[in-house]
């Protein structure tokens, strides 16, 4: 029998991610309400303090980080809760949310909060590129040229339709690359149009990679294959659509880690941050850290 979830946190919000600043307060006062005390409270106008504002409650001594942002705010918060006994709990304000996706999460402010306040402990991997941890998903591609250029206040404004306008935009100057999966003589290489380094089955709010998961213990590296870069549309529209044969235009590499480079070096967004670059190597840290989920009965209702 796990133990309950903690009634004390700390709550710590980017206030520049798309629902922060509006939702800070709001927060506030029904986090209260459900039964969770507030230790401490931070809006952070610089979202580059959030790593430092994590770390620092955590030695405090904080029993539950609630973190409220997109899935960048998360991806660099996981860092400072591995190896602590400090449970790790989201209110999803960002754009795409895969971290709340992936973990069942709603996507209400109420219904995070419901999660935070009645729901269970639950022991999760952790995906790594190198020495970085990350939550949910890496990618190679299209993506970290949207993420390189993506005006913030597109996304604040309309958010996923804006979001993909400007994926749209990019994509007119996106070229596929050649990609190497292993070393020496497990070596494969192969033309690829995007690569989906996943320790969750969302990536850009949908999903992508329906075979990772959070407490698999690997991770998994999906290649959309192709020399066209037509096939990443074709990859994207049968998966949105579920199409049966939606998994023909993909290739999963699954293990406890893998080495993985391009042709040309290409960036890696990291949860939706441009933080690394090709070649690296892509690990599991398997049950590192607890996160506030959903009780079993209420996730299988959704």
């Amino acid at each position: 029998m796990s133990r309950p979830l903690p009634k004390r946190a700390a709550l710590i919000v980017n206030a520049k991610s798309r629902k922060g600043q509006d939702l800070f307060r709001d927060a506030c006062t029904k986090l209260k309400a459900a039964g969770v005390e507030i230790t401490c409270a931070h809006a952070l106008e610089d979202p580059s303090h959030l790593p430092e504002k994590v770390r620092e409650v955590v030695a405090d001594g904080a029993q539950m980080v609630i973190v409220g942002g997109g899935d960048g705010s998360l991806s660099c918060s996981v860092d400072h809760l591995v190896g602590k006994d400090t449970v790790f709990a989201l209110l999803p304000l960002g754009t795409a949310n895969s971290f709340a996706r992936t973990l069942g999460i709603p996507l209400t402010l109420d219904g995070a909060i419901d999660v935070i306040a009645n729901g269970v402990r639950r022991r999760i991997d952790l995906g790594m590129i190198d020495g970085d941890y990350f939550a949910n998903c890496a990618s190679i591609g299209l993506a970290p040229l949207i993420a390189e250029t993506v005006p913030h206040r597109l996304k604040r404004w309309l958010g996923r339709p804006g979001y993909l306008t400007w994926a749209a935009w990019k994509f007119v100057g996106f070229r596929p690359f050649r990609l190497t999966v292993g070393e020496g003589d497990s070596a494969e290489t192969m033309d690829a149009v995007e690569v989906r380094i996943a320790n969750g089955s969302y990536h850009g709010g949908t999903e992508l990679v329906e075979d990772a998961d959070v407490d698999t213990g690997e991770i998994v590296v999906q290649v959309v294959l192709g020399n066209a870069k037509h096939r990443l549309l074709t990859s994207w529209g049968a998966s949105l659509m579920k199409l049966r044969w939606r998994r023909q235009t993909v290739r999963e590499f699954h293990g406890k880690a893998l080495r993985i480079s391009t042709e040309p070096k290409l960036p890696i967004s990291i949860d939706g941050e441009i933080l690394a670059e090709t070649p690296v190597t892509a690990k599991i840290a398997a049950g590192v850290i607890e996160v506030a989920a959903p009780r079993p009965d209420a996730a299988a209702k959704r």
